[in-house]
């Protein structure tokens, strides 16, 4: 049938579509009408005429029936077809009739099976959920079965290995007793093992923490280092510095590296701190460059997310502020001197402090503004010759200008931006004005599709680092900790250990403290902690610390890959994570969580706690005993006591000491008295009573001072009335109600307010009286500052304040409003920064205020900044207080991003579109909105690829997005194809060894092991922890070194002992690890002792010796010294040969690295030796027909080739092809590259033909090699990099002159 258009109109020339001519549609009547004319006239009715004839009146009638006759005729005719015409009407109307019951019937009847359907549909998806639930309980169940028989059969092993252990003590006294036999080859298993603390460890070895394996982890040791073809790297096999390698530098660095985000150390506590000094000659300099242009530096570092703040002491304020000068300038992270004529004593103070005492310190900028003759003052001259003098380095940035002021602040501003920029933040190269501001894009590329937040990070490294700086030998934790030591030490399973007390009784101290000693006695452990701020911080939100723990265990083993967003998921699959992961770790794992209590709903979101954990994992937690859930009361618990009388004694006369101050006998025994209840003894309490007799800003006398401290029977009320004295020692009414308005805004926040925001909100505040209150608030153990943000320190000083200050909270009110309106300025001028984002959804939830919180949410930025920083959970949790669901919440996104748009004009406005369309679906695809999702990354690569370039990086941003969405709908081609051009794209713009790179890679790994593409899998997997590897070597230059330094350092002071064969294993260790910092002469120096001590403790054929040499001739093979190297290797093949077994990884090594020089060298006839012992070890240790043997096989063919012997190379080469083929394949990469070879040689010996064909063969495969994948792919049986080429060997480098 054809559609309306095809109808043909009257008139219309219809044309022949077989070759006829067209003719014209003509107009079809539907009905004939009956032709005859009817005379009105013959039926007229009325008196006849008179006078008319007779004649003509019958003629007429003889007319009227004539005419009479025929109407009546043509009437019937008519009458009788339209009679035919009703009554096949009629017929066609009963037939049509009957058609309609016919079809009401079938429509009745498909009703009925449209119900029975739609019943059985409704019945099969109601059975559809009820096998998902049974299924999910089935295989939470299965888990937790694994788990729990885990735990059983690593259990039982432990016994196993203890009986074992008991039988060799058995078999050792029974030997004693009998005749020694110098030659027994199993006399090493029975030595007993000793820690390094010299005490037998029955579960953990190393010190408390140490591991030992289990039998399944034996296994896998023996299976993958059964043979010298894996052996490559014995960093798993003796530890990981205990061999000279630059392969396994990686590795050495991530067995102390405790992975996290890299967080900038020269900045404090988030803060660039500029330190400015200047004389009144240059208050002109100053001026313009506080007013005008460190407005450009602080929304620079803002919109990087760090906090930026100008600290300068007036000359009228510097005598009064020595501490806190003194203090700030330690804080600083680049100091700036303005200089010209006049030098005061302020001035000398500081300069003294900041460039002469620690020129090394920070970044250092000297402004010197001279006359037009250059002349300088003697006083200025004096100063600046000791600053020079202590300049070694000559880091110091000189400014030398002789123009206008003007000139000169904007020379120090852009000094100064140099010096943030490179030296501080690391973002020189990198856009600063990016078009996606307050996110850097880095971070996210590290991570990759895993958000995260560098200040949740940095606030818990500040936590636990301001935890270790406390002094805690006066609050006697040792016992604690040996207990906790012991505790940690006990056999499997073992539940979590809780370490339960008062508020302040010390358990964070207690952690932090625990957890230091054993990085530094078990450099092996993983070790992840959280500490839990106040209940309302970010720090306490449940999701957010899972998923923190999570993403660092992934980081911890190179890969990130596979993480879900959604909170609930987070929470589930951390047990799952958990176990995979400490399968793999070679050491244990331990998890710290302080105040775990606070957190939010604790016992529904902290369920794993109650499953069974892994062998090789332990979990301690600390909770307040008041508020401990009951379920967790049964767990192994640590309750720290109140301090005894000696305790208290000594805090107390600790910090009078520190203080300069001395007690007389009495107060002293009043102290005791008054310290013996159970609130006033614990460590909180004592610790502010002792702070705040020292602190010396009363009004009263030491004595009376006592009597009011000693009134106080509690932690709050000390608290309570170390404000009142705080706020009395105040000056002016103006600095007291700055101090109590400035504590009431850190109550009312969400996680704290910065400096610059509190110098923003009262602009009659000075920094030096800012400085001076926090020093002193700090002192007293109110406020501290964290991740750049004014925090209280403890839970009890933020009741004081909400009791003192707040009437019981009943005000706090006033204070969110005035900070809700502090934000609101901000959105107001198109700026949100993460401060933004962080408070002012919090703040207006806290309010009730759901209509201006759904604005601010509507505000794109807003949203970006919150889900950037991995806060998915928050943004939900607002989302749902607003009462919107996931559909509805999309469509207001929707709307706003197309009323957005149609502000954008610039070129810069439209990327910042990109990326707003960019987060919106990856926020839609991760509420699991996959089909709502792909607009928004579509239109976010449209944008991009019209407002910047097809090749751009953000191009391939927008590929990885839209090919996410892709594979969660199981268009698995699709995806792969996305994948692959923003692969293309991503080496294109940063090389094939970026961190995006790797990214792309992991998620086209991911991607093939959905499809079981394996083999194509582990290839891309191999090359992305490669890159990954070599990132975090690159990032080692910054805080990897740091590490290997300090653990240099620890391993000295164990060196000072007598000779043993543990301080020799230290000093091979120090070696190693002064080799990985390119400190070779240190390195020779430590390697050098290890070897003699070893000689002199062990003899000199013990295979100790041997490591030692081998790393002396890696060493010196690095310096060129060829001769010295080839004879150490000789003398440690030689020990290992009479002291290993014949396949032992260790001799194995000494092996290819030896043949490796004597190749290098030239010296093949010496070189064919080793290659055929290598041969047969290999045979015996993997039979015949392993590929191994056939990479053997192929690097003494192509010794023999080198050598000219041809014919003893070909059948070597012909094995090594028929093994290849049979064990991986004939398109095998390995196979390609040993045609070649053979073809190599078919040439060399005439064969031209068979060379040909050869040839052509490993060209095919080589071109039938996937295109990702650079280069040839090694084989998974095979390391490499093991197989030559047949180019003769490379020419020795020239010896340094």
């Amino acid at each position: 049938m054809g559609t309306a258009s095809s109808l043909v109109s009257p008139g219309e020339v219809i044309e022949d579509g077989y070759g006829g001519e067209g003719g014209e549609a003509c107009e079809i009547p539907v009905e004939v009408k009956p032709k005859a004319r009817l005379l009105r006239s013959s039926f007229r009715r009325g008196p006849r005429v008179i006078g008319a004839s007779f004649k003509s009146t019958g003629s007429v009638d003889l007319e009227y029936a004539a005419e009479y006759e025929k109407l009546r005729k043509e009437y019937e005719i008519f009458r009788v077809s339209k009679n035919n015409e009703i009554s096949s009407m009629q017929k066609k109307e009963a037939k049509l009739d009957e058609e309609n019951k016919r079809l009401r019937a079938e429509l009745q009847a498909l009703q009925k099976t449209y119900q029975k359907i739609l019943r059985e549909k409704e019945s099969a998806l109601e059975a559809k959920y009820q096998a998902m639930e049974r299924a999910a309980t089935f295989e939470h169940d299965r888990d937790k079965v694994k788990r729990q028989f885990k735990i059983f059969r690593e259990t039982k092993e432990k016994e196993i290995q203890d009986l074992l252990r008991a039988k060799r003590d058995l078999e050792a006294k029974l030997q004693q007793l009998q005749v020694y036999d110098p030659n027994d080859p199993d006399s090493d298993d029975n030595q007993t093992t000793v820690t390094a603390a010299g005490t037998q460890c029955e579960y953990w070895s190393g010190g408390v923490l140490g591991s030992e394996p289990s039998m399944g982890s034996m296994m896998q040791l023996q299976q993958t280092f059964r043979g010298p073809e894996l052996a490559h790297s014995l960093i798993d096999v003796e530890g990981p510095f205990a061999n000279v390698s630059r392969d396994d530098w990686d590795a050495a660095v991530a067995s102390l590296l405790q992975v996290s985000p890299h967080v900038p150390q020269a900045l404090w506590s988030n803060t660039v701190r500029c330190y400015l000094i200047s004389t009144q000659d240059t208050k002109a300099e100053l001026d313009i460059f506080i007013k005008k242009h460190s407005l450009v530096l602080r929304q620079m570092c803002e919109d990087l997310g760090h906090f930026y703040l100008n600290v300068f002491f007036p000359e009228e304020s510097a005598a009064s502020c020595t501490i806190e000068r003194k203090l700030e300038i330690e804080r600083s992270s680049v100091c700036v001197l303005l200089l010209k004529s006049t030098v005061t004593s302020s001035v000398l103070e500081d300069c003294e402090e900041a460039f002469v005492k620690n020129p090394d310190g920070h970044p250092l900028v000297l402004y010197l503004r001279t006359e037009e003759d250059h002349s300088l003052t003697a006083p200025i001259r004096q100063l600046l010759e000791r600053v020079n003098a202590a300049d070694k380095a000559a880091k110091i940035k000189v400014v030398d200008h002789s123009g206008s002021a003007e000139e000169g602040a904007k020379l120090i501003s852009s000094q100064l931006e140099k010096v943030i920029k490179q030296e501080l933040l690391g973002v020189e190269g990198a856009d600063v004005d990016s078009k996606d501001p307050v996110i850097e894009e880095g971070h996210e590329e590290d991570s990759g599709d895993v958000l995260w937040d560098l200040h949740d990070e940095q606030e818990q490294i500040e936590s636990y680092q301001h935890a270790c700086g406390s002094t805690t030998s006066h609050l006697g934790l040792q016992k604690y900790i040996d207990r906790l030591n012991d505790m940690i030490a006990a056999p499997p399973p073992t539940p979590p250990l809780l370490v339960s007390g008062g508020p302040g009784s010390g358990k964070s101290l207690l952690l932090a403290k625990w957890i230091e000693l054993q990085q530094k006695q078990s450099p092996n452990t993983l070790f992840l902690y959280h500490f839990v701020g106040h209940p309302f911080s970010t720090s306490s939100e449940p999701v957010l610390i899972i998923k923190r723990l999570t993403v660092k265990l992934l980081q911890h083993f190179w890969s990130i890959s596979g993480l879900s967003m959604e909170p609930s998921k987070i929470l589930e699959e951390f047990p799952r994570w958990l176990e995979r992961l400490s399968a793999r770790h070679q050491g244990n794992i331990i998890i710290i969580i302080d105040s775990i209590d606070q957190i939010q709903q604790a016992e529904r979101h902290m369920k794993w706690l109650i499953d069974p954990l892994p062998v090789n994992v332990r979990v301690v937690v600390s909770v307040n005993v008041e508020t401990c859930p009951q379920a967790w009361r049964l767990w192994p618990t640590l309750h720290l006591d109140p301090l005894s009388p000696r305790e208290v004694r000594s805090v107390v006369s600790a910090e009078c000491q520190e203080m300069d101050l001395k007690l007389t006998k009495d107060q002293e025994k009043k102290l005791e008295r008054h310290c013996r209840s159970a609130s006033t003894c614990n460590a909180l309490y004592v610790t502010l009573l002792a702070k705040m007799i020292t602190s010396g800003r009363s009004c009263w006398s030491l004595e009376k001072s006592l009597e009011q401290y000693l009134q106080c029977q509690d932690t709050m009320s000390l608290y309570r009335l170390a404000l009142k004295i705080m706020l009395s020692s105040l000056s002016t009414d103006r600095e007291q109600h700055i101090m109590r308005e400035m504590l009431c805004l850190v109550f009312a926040s969400h996680n704290g307010v910065s400096e610059s925001e509190v110098l923003d909100l009262f602009p009659e505040l000075e920094l030096p009286l800012l400085s001076s209150l926090l020093y002193r608030l700090n002192k007293l153990c109110i406020v501290t500052l964290r991740c750049g943000l004014i925090r209280f320190q403890h839970l009890q000083a933020w009741e004081a304040v909400k009791v003192e200050f707040l009437v019981g909270g009943s005000s706090s009110t006033t204070y969110r409003e005035k900070l809700i309106h502090f934000f609101n300025k901000q959105l107001s001028q198109d700026r949100v920064t993460w401060r933004v984002a962080d408070e002012l959804p919090w703040l207006l939830q806290q309010q009730e205020d759901r209509t201006k919180l759904q604005l601010s949410l509507l505000n794109l930025f807003v949203s970006q900044n919150l889900y950037k920083r991995g806060h998915f959970s928050e943004l939900l949790a607002y989302w749902q207080y607003v009462g919107k669901d996931k559909s509805s919440m999309a469509t207001e996104y929707f709307d706003s991003l197309k009323r957005y748009e149609k502000s954008c004009e610039s070129e810069d406005s439209m990327t910042k579109l990109a990326n707003l369309y960019e987060t919106l679906g990856r926020f839609l695809k991760d509420l699991g909105l996959p089909s709502q999702a792909v607009a928004p990354l579509q239109r976010s690569l449209e944008i991009r690829e019209t407002a910047l370039d097809p090749d751009h990086p953000s191009v391939a941003r927008s590929l990885h997005q839209l090919a996410g969405v892709y594979v969660q709908w199981k268009k698995y081609g699709n995806a792969e194809q996305l994948y692959k051009q923003a692969l293309e794209i991503s080496e294109n713009a940063f090389g094939a060894e970026h961190a995006s790179v790797a990214r792309e890679l992991e998620s086209l790994t991911m991607l093939y092991q959905k499809q079981n593409k394996y083999e194509q899998a582990e290839k891309l997997r191999k090359r992305s922890v490669k890159i990954r590897q070599k990132t975090a070597r690159q990032k080692g230059h910054m805080y990897g070194f740091t590490l290997l330094r300090r653990r240099a350092l620890q391993l000295e002071e164990l060196t000072l002992e007598k000779d043993s064969a543990d301080c020799a294993k230290t000093l091979n260790e120090l070696g190693v690890l002064y080799y990985l910092q390119n400190n070779l002469d240190a390195a020779k120096m430590f390697l050098t002792r290890s070897l003699e001590m070893r000689q002199r403790v062990l003899g000199p054929d013990h295979s100790d010796c041997a490591q030692s040499l081998n790393n002396l001739a890696a060493l010196h093979i690095e310096r060129r010294e060829y001769e010295t190297a080839e004879e150490m290797y000789e003398r440690a093949l030689d020990i290992r040969k009479k002291a290993l077994s014949p396949d032992h990884p260790s001799l194995a090594y000494t092996l290819k690295h030896l043949a490796m020089l004597y190749k290098r060298r030239g010296k093949l006839e010496k070189a064919v030796p080793l290659y055929e012992l290598s041969l047969e070890i290999r045979e015996k240790s993997f039979g015949p027909k392993h590929p191994s043997v056939a990479t053997a096989l192929v690097n003494l063919a192509v010794i023999y080739c080198q050598l000219k012997k041809h014919s003893d190379a070909l059948p070597l080469y012909e094995r090594a092809l028929k093994v290849y083929e049979d064990s991986l394949g004939r398109s095998h990469p390995r196979v390609g590259e040993t045609l070649k070879n053979l073809a190599v040689l078919s040439y060399e010996e005439g064969d031209f033909e068979r060379a040909a064909e050869l040839y052509k063969r490993a060209m095919e495969i080589k071109e039938a090699e996937p295109s990702l994948v650079c280069g040839n792919a090694p084989s998974r049986h095979s390391s490499s990099g093991d197989t030559f080429s047949l180019r003769g060997p490379a020419p020795l480098p020239l010896p340094p002159r």
